[in-house]
């Protein structure tokens, strides 16, 4: 989240934000709360389980520690200590890289074991969730690389936040109704947050700053780029080569698996 004191100013139509605003660490809490209200309506359904591989704990530790470095940093930019911000800033740019390879195992053991949620074909599965972390850690990447410059800073870093809430509204949205586009479903969940604050923009100072627009193409993109790559020669290709000589190669990777049986 931004430091919000000595910003570099890049866009005189949109008003400075002040230190002390609230708005992004309300955001952030709204939008961990939304990860949590996810993933426990999963567990409380009995959709998941804490006797799962060694792998599927260490992903679920490395993204719910990413949220609450997210609401610890939104608080720290907003009511300090900044020093503590910016240390603990340089901990999540490590943080991330741990994600996406804690998320890769996962994924392709997923595919390589047939176990793609019945939702999504699982050539698709396998290349939208690195897409979808790639288009994150670009966004959180850019916020970093612009630090000095609050305005970008803080919008870039709900953007990315953003983008990883998808997974969190796929376990409250229903999933199955929304075959064959329930990935872009809940993309359109994520979209929700750089909605609000580009209503807030707009509210506040009448114009939108560009960084929502970054992050909304950037969300967009992903989604529109993973579709077209599965239903490609390059998405077959990636599939057969990640699932050959697992169970998954049995499952054809554009063909939706079958609903798990009734408890």
């Amino acid at each position: 989240m931004a430091t919000l004191a000595g910003s570099m100013r890049t866009d005189p139509d949109v008003q400075a934000e002040p230190r002390g605003d609230t708005f992004y660490a309300k955001l952030a809490i709204i939008m961990a709360l939304t990860v949590v209200a996810g993933f426990s309506l999963q567990l409380a359904m009995g959709r998941s389980t804490f006797a799962s591989p060694l792998r599927v704990h260490v992903h679920a530790v490395l993204f719910m520690g990413w949220v609450a470095i997210f609401v610890l940093q939104s608080q720290f930019a907003t009511r300090g200590p900044i020093a503590l911000h910016r240390k603990l800033g340089w901990l999540a740019v490590g943080w991330m890289f741990a994600m996406l390879a804690a998320a890769m195992v996962v994924i392709v053991a997923m595919a390589r074991n047939g176990t793609v949620p019945f939702f999504f074909t699982p050539q698709h599965f396998l290349i939208a969730d690195p897409l979808t972390l790639l288009g994150f850690m670009g966004l959180t990447g850019a916020a970093v690389v612009l630090r000095r410059d609050t305005e970008w800073h803080a919008r870039l870093h709900i953007s990315g936040m953003a983008i990883l809430t998808g997974p969190a509204f796929g376990r409250i949205i229903p999933m199955p109704l929304l075959i064959p586009y329930a990935f872009e479903a809940a993309g359109v969940g994520s979209a929700l947050f750089l909605v609000a604050g580009i209503v807030r923009d707009k509210r506040r100072s009448g114009a939108v700053h560009p960084a929502w627009w970054v992050g909304l193409a950037t969300l967009v993109g992903t989604l529109v780029l993973a579709r077209l790559l599965a239903d490609s020669a390059i998405g077959d290709a990636i599939y057969q080569a990640v699932v050959a000589g697992y169970p998954g190669q049995a499952i054809a990777g554009m063909a939706y698996p079958a609903p798990p049986p009734p408890p």
